[in-house]
């Protein structure tokens, strides 16, 4: 069976993505792989939007990201929970859409919904290939499960050079009108819209720094990598 996309990105809330792995996404657009972005929660237990406003805002977004396909379960926003229900309704998308790779946030952090959305997402991985649970849809399981890591203190495995799509990675986080223009409610909170270029750009460009390139973005993978020709690997060592 044909899969519809190449790469999904799950993520806890409907921005979680463009902040943490959208330069990625729009890079792998433009070698031609199909992406999507599949948003746990639809943002209802927000400071700042509605849920009807986080959704137009996703789409707009995803559309500035190139994804061919995204959409949002009804996962409690604040109370994310792994439970058995939630890995099979994630597991039904993973079997729809049949990605070569899964884009999960760093299992640790500060806010709950983005570390159990992480364990969520794994699981659901490995249920999705387990040909006695039925859906209704053929067993499928992601060959590659990869963490954004951007607001976790931690090593990256790899950095992904997102250099050339810098700028249109912050139109599509600017996209949330709701969220990221100075307003009062919740002004004590959020990062005031003149600071956020610069906080975002200035994460990237750390990351770039770490791959002798310019801006990048950090991922996390558990298992080891393999490499075929010592003379083809990239980075400098001094």
């Amino acid at each position: 069976m044909q899969p519809l996309l190449d790469i999904l990105a799950i993520a806890a809330h409907r921005d979680d993505v463009e902040q943490t792995c959208g330069g990625t996404l729009l890079k792998m657009r433009s070698l031609g792989l199909e992406t999507g972005i599949l948003d746990l929660t639809q943002g209802e237990a927000g400071t700042r939007g509605s849920a009807a406003e986080r959704a137009a805002e996703a789409d707009a977004a995803g559309r500035i990201l190139g994804a061919r396909w995204r959409q949002a379960l009804d996962l409690p926003d604040g109370r994310i929970e792994n439970s058995w229900e939630n890995r099979l309704k994630i597991v039904r998308v993973l079997r729809e859409l049949r990605p070569r790779v899964v884009i999960l946030p760093y299992w640790q952090g500060r806010h709950p919904d983005h570390y159990t959305a992480s364990t969520l997402g794994y699981e659901a991985c490995f249920v999705s290939g387990l040909a006695r649970v039925e859906t209704g849809s053929s067993p499928h399981r992601p060959y590659k499960v990869l963490y954004a890591s951007l607001y976790t203190d931690v090593r990256p495995t790899f950095i992904v050079d997102i250099t050339p799509f810098i700028e249109q990675r912050n139109q599509s986080l600017m996209a949330y009108r709701s969220q990221y223009s100075n307003a009062e409610q919740g002004s004590a909170l959020f990062v005031p819209e003149e600071e956020i270029r610069e906080r975002t750009f200035a994460e990237a460009r750390h990351y770039g720094q770490l791959a002798g390139v310019r801006y990048g973005e950090p991922f996390v993978q558990k298992e080891v990598g393999l490499v075929e020709d010592l003379m083809s690997l990239p980075v400098a060592s001094m």
